[in-house]
């Protein structure tokens, strides 16, 4: 967990009026620890009476404690609720794991949003990019994205999470299965592609020592038009052919599914028959989804065998 008192690498006076405001300098983070009604990252679970906010939900996750400056330098529908943003960081200091979210700082915004990252650690990396995918709702962040978002529009991001996958040289190689639900797609694609990057560096001689094997992809969603990254998935796969596979659960699918999707698609949710043949002592397990998906699936692992400490998840609502 990062200190509560919180260094601003933010030079946008706007941007550190609204963090003072958010954080007074009277150990904010400390006081929310105490006053969260609860915690959920790896192998808890959520009971609650009462929708929480990002910080208070997140209270007790680990965070980085620089605020960095960011701008829009790209917007873009990746379906009909949900916006694709480009964000360019100059800080070259600036980092995340494939996995984590950010705190989203939003100039004359009180309240702070909190958004997974769904692009890899390279694309930063390589072009200074990150990338967020927000649905629509109520919410004043999220509302902001939909509504007043701009191109250049100035925000600030810290990163946070434990959730996350970031294999180092030297460790054993391992498979991965990703199980997502909906718009918890998002750290998992961000995992996905981290992946894809590694195999990619290990092609071209530039794998520093890191070994993946397998990872399989389980997307459940309504139907085709809320598959997020649709396009790019099939292109990783086609990319990474037996190393990077997916299947599309679709649950209430009432058009004609496209030529290039069908060979990926199946009825119904994810089922223990789908998951079972995953099973190994080599095999990590990522789920992130509604709670009550995420319950189950958890559930449905360890009733399998599947030891605790390689079930990895997220709850985010």
């Amino acid at each position: 967990m990062a200190h509560a008192t919180v260094h601003v690498g933010c030079t946008v006076p706007q941007l550190l009026r609204s963090a003072s405001r958010i954080f007074p300098s009277h150990s904010a983070l400390g006081v929310l620890r105490h006053s969260a009604l609860c915690y959920c990252t790896v192998n808890g679970t959520i009971k609650s009476k009462r929708k929480m906010d990002h910080l208070e939900r997140t209270a007790n996750n680990f965070r980085q404690e620089v605020i960095t400056q960011a701008k829009v330098c790209g917007i873009t529908n990746e379906s009909e609720t949900v916006k694709r943003l480009r964000l360019a960081v100059a800080d070259k200091d600036f980092t995340f794991k494939a996995g984590q979210w950010v705190d989203f700082f939003i100039p004359g915004v009180s309240i702070v949003g909190g958004f997974s990252i769904c692009s890899s650690p390279g694309l930063l990396e390589r072009e200074g990019i990150l990338e967020l995918a927000v649905k629509h709702n109520v919410h004043p962040p999220a509302h902001w994205i939909h509504t007043k978002c701009t191109l250049d529009s100035e925000v600030a991001l810290r990163v946070g999470g434990d959730f996350f996958f970031d294999p180092q040289p030297g460790d054993s190689p391992v498979n991965l299965v990703l199980i997502a639900g909906g718009v918890g797609i998002n750290p998992l694609f961000s995992i996905l592609l981290h992946i894809a990057d590694l195999h990619a560096y290990h092609e071209e001689g530039k794998g520093k020592g890191h070994k993946i094997l397998t990872a399989k992809l389980y997307y459940s969603a309504k139907n085709t038009t809320e598959l997020l990254f649709k396009k790019n998935i099939l292109g990783l796969m086609n990319a990474f052919p037996g190393k990077i596979t997916c299947c599309f659960h679709l649950t209430q699918q009432q058009s004609q599914i496209c030529k290039e999707l069908q060979p990926h698609v199946r009825e119904g949710r994810i089922s223990e028959k789908d998951l079972e043949k995953h099973i190994s002592d080599n095999t990590l397990w990522y789920i992130c989804g509604p709670p009550p998906m995420t319950e189950s699936i958890s559930k449905l692992l360890s009733n399998m065998g599947v030891p605790r400490n390689c079930v990895f998840f997220e709850k985010w609502w």
